[in-house]
Formats: structure tokens, sequence, C-alpha cells
């Protein structure tokens, strides 16, 4: 069965996300890689890490693209050159940018994904309001993910707790990644919105986006042949 489990490699260090993409190729996954990679390696290190990948295994680049239109359609006709699976861009950056993003990655059924960001699941409430959102957490996610549809994206990054609502909405061909996912017994860190992988897939999500419970255990591939 193909995996519908993307492990986030969290890490600056090039040897160190090697080493792990390595150990991990027998666990049936696909791999992040974020800004905190991308910063120190660039398109470089992740045409590094396909290599090492199994050839079953997709790339996702999670980068939240937010500029102006222009600036970042000429930055996924940059990315889009390591063929990422996934690449995403701020709900928040308007319906322009998602379609400019969305048109500069392409067509095809090869071609990169667009994905835009609704809420983070380090916020909740509390934090919407601080910065001027006076919705709810769901209300604001509803809202994103219907510009982020008629701008042209292929789907959104949404916590678990906006599946059923997004699925019901949005119909079965718009893609939900979902992150803020935590096994049983493992540590929330600084997600708030979180779930167990079984409910989250229950729920309707597409693919599930799982970092430290894999690649902070004492032993990742049994923490990922586990989930």
């Amino acid at each position: 069965m193909t995996s519908r489990v993307f492990c986030a490699i969290d890490t600056a260090d090039m040897e160190q996300a090697l080493n792990l993409v390595k150990r991990l190729s027998g666990a049936s996954l696909h791999f992040k890689l974020g800004l905190e990679f991308f910063n120190a390696n660039g398109l470089d290190g992740v045409e590094k890490i396909r290599a090492a990948i199994s050839d079953k295994s997709e790339i996702f680049l999670d980068l939240k693209l937010h500029d102006i239109p222009n600036t970042v359609a000429g930055a996924v006709r940059s990315i889009i050159k390591v063929r990422p699976q996934f690449l995403t861009v701020h709900a928040s950056g308007g319906r322009a940018m998602i379609k400019a993003a969305s048109k500069a990655a392409g067509s095809g059924a090869g071609r990169t994904k667009i994905l835009a960001v609704t809420v983070m699941t380090s916020l909740n409430q509390e934090d919407l309001a601080s910065v001027g959102q006076t919705g709810s957490v769901e209300e604001q996610v509803l809202r994103l993910a219907h510009l982020a549809r008629d701008s042209g994206a292929d789907g959104v990054i949404c916590s678990p707790h906006e599946i059923e609502v997004l699925r019901r909405d949005m119909g079965d061909d718009f893609l939900l990644v979902v992150p803020g996912i935590r096994p049983a017994g493992s540590a929330q860190n600084d997600q708030k919105r979180t779930m167990l992988p079984e409910k989250a897939f229950k729920r309707g999500a597409d693919y599930l986006v799982i970092g430290r419970p894999i690649t902070e255990s004492t032993d990742p591939v049994a923490a990922a042949k586990s989930i």
C-alpha cells in the first residue's frame, strides 16, 4: 500500500537528515523538509535527500511561501526544479498570490501540487484573537480553505480538528494534509490542536505529517512502523 505518512525532517544538519532518511528507508514513509532544513541546505540539499530515499518515497517542501504574487511565482518556478510532490504557501497571502503559485507550478499529472496553510496547529483561539481574528478557528480555516480552492490550490494544510468539516465542504478531490498528529503517549510539544493518527485517517485525512514522535524516538524505525 502506498504510504500516506510524511515524516518531518526538522533539522538544519545535512548529515543528520541523511542518516535519518536512510534509517527510515524501510519504513514505507515519505519525507517533509521545512524551512530549517531548506535555509541551511537549499535545493542541493533537497537533491541529496532525494538521492538517499526509495523511489517510492516522495518529498514535501513545507516552505510556507508568503509574499507578493510575482515573488512567490518566481520562488515556485525555482523550487519545482527539485520535483517535490507538495509545496506550501500561506492561504492568508490572498487570492492573487495563490493563483500565481498554482500557475507557476505548471500542469500535468506529475506537477508539484500547491497546498495552502490555513491556521497553523501551533495556534489556538486565543492566538487568533491576538492578531485580530475575531471568528472561531474553524470559521477561519473554512474561509481560507474556500479561498485556496477557488484560487487553484490542490489542497490545504489543516489541523486534525477541521478534517471532517473540510471534507464535507470541499469534497473528496481536495487534498487534506494534516500535521499535529501525536500517537498515544507522545508529547504535545508546541502543537495545540492534535489527534491520534488512526482518528485523523478515519475523519478523512489524505496524508499525515508526523515528526518528533518518529525522529526523536530511541528507535525511529520501530516508531514509524508502529504508526
